[in-house]
């Protein structure tokens, strides 16, 4: 900054200036004594967005849907809450959540050992996990994530202005080490899946829940966000971290279970951050549809999901290609939900050669930051007889002997 600031013959301080503007921007990234760096695209640009459309003919293991058929009908629900909106409308100064769905809300936290807290409705899990960050963090803070981990949060982070440290993450959660290691070294906020990874599958263990407590117990002012998109579609119990910090927030959506149109997640935390969350809501689109709401309490209260049913058909298929691939060489994670991660010694050249041959898979660097390269396999939309073919292909794709060997 200072060479910058005799080449220009400016003052230092505006140097320091653009930079923090660039940076808040998402134009750069910055790390420390390691530089500044023009990020490879802009930050409002999301990484699905430099892949192209799918070749006919090409099956699609790679974006990361439910299986169709696995999602409820929404009819009878959307023709209940229009019944009740007709009878009763909302209109402007209504209560952002409906009661009905608070109650039932609250109550399954609390049945999965959540501490009691007030509840809010957003428009999907980023929508809720952006505006927790939003009110406690401020551009240039550290917020440190998974890795591999939720492409959607890895972009949304430097949206924001914020900086993303990555953690690695085993079948148990992220690593305890790491986490202390992020949080010393300045994150003001950590973002942790319980069920269902993505991209890798982890379940945040009841032994990995108590080390991670342990390791932010001495750092209470850190934020924690809890991401169960995998409830109703995980069979596996829930071992949150809630309430290790003084600002927490417990995140579920609806997407997974019920449908990916249906924008709607359920968001509990301490009083303070969903407080703050349901003031800055009101500043914007003031609250999700009580249609949203009341169809999505007629699914909760008609058992319209049968979570075993579904953690059982997806279980199947992700144990049937894990197996597979386990025959031919080939190590692959996936403990819960709908994906598959492969890692592999040159993921460009493994897409490639599956899209050649058929598949469409998800690259890595979709998920990653400073973990090796892998492929995450969405087995969702997939039949349990096709999945030797793919393992076969995989085989194929990936080199088994230099996977064995990759680590």
């Amino acid at each position: 900054m200072r060479e910058l600031a005799v080449y220009l013959e400016v003052n230092p301080n505006t140097v320091a200036s653009a930079y923090r503007t660039l940076r808040d921007r998402g134009v750069i990234e910055t790390a420390g004594r390691r530089g500044s760096r023009v990020r490879p695209r802009p930050a409002s640009t999301v990484r699905e967005a430099v892949l192209g459309p799918l070749p006919p003919g090409v099956r699609d293991a790679a974006a990361g849907n439910p299986d169709p058929a696995l999602l409820p009908a929404l009819g009878r629900a959307l023709a209940a809450a229009a019944a009740r909106s007709a009878e009763r409308p909302t209109l402007y100064g209504a209560p952002a959540v409906t009661t009905e769905l608070e109650r039932m809300a609250r109550a399954a936290f609390e049945a999965d050992g959540v501490p009691s807290g007030s509840i809010a409705v957003t428009s999907g899990a980023l929508d809720a996990i952006e505006r927790v960050l939003g009110v406690h963090l401020r551009p240039g803070d550290t917020v440190a994530v998974e890795d591999p981990g939720w492409g959607s949060l890895l972009d949304l982070i430097p949206g924001l202005g914020l900086r993303a440290a990555p953690v690695a993450v085993d079948d148990e959660g992220p690593l305890p080490e790491q986490v202390g290691r992020a949080v010393r070294d300045g994150a003001r906020a950590l973002v942790v899946t319980d069920r269902a990874q993505n991209p890798t599958g982890a379940v945040l263990s009841a032994a990995r829940s108590r080390e991670l407590r342990e390791v932010l117990a001495d750092h209470r002012d850190v934020l924690l966000v809890e991401d169960d998109h995998g409830h109703d579609i995980v069979d596996l119990p829930l071992h949150p971290l809630a309430g290790a910090t003084d600002h927490w927030a417990l995140v579920r959506s609806t997407a997974k279970a019920y449908g990916p149109d249906l924008r709607l997640a359920v968001l509990t935390g301490d009083a303070v951050t969903v407080d703050r969350v349901r003031g800055r809501q009101r500043l914007g689109p003031g609250w999700v549809s009580h249609l949203l709401q009341d169809a999505v309490v007629h699914l909760w209260r008609t058992g319209a999901v049968d979570p075993k049913t579904v953690a059982d058909a997806y279980g199947r298929r992700r144990n049937s290609l894990i197996d597979a691939l386990a025959a031919r060489g080939i190590r692959a994670r996936g403990r819960s939900g709908m994906n598959v991660w492969i890692p592999v010694p040159d993921e460009t050249g493994a897409v490639a050669r599956l899209l050649h041959a058929g598949w469409a898979v998800a690259p890595g660097a979709r998920f990653r930051m400073d973990s090796p390269p892998g492929i995450r396999i969405t087995i969702a939309g997939l039949a349990e007889e096709e999945l030797p073919t793919l393992a076969d292909v995989v085989a194929s794709a990936v080199e088994p002997q230099e996977a064995r060997r990759y680590d």
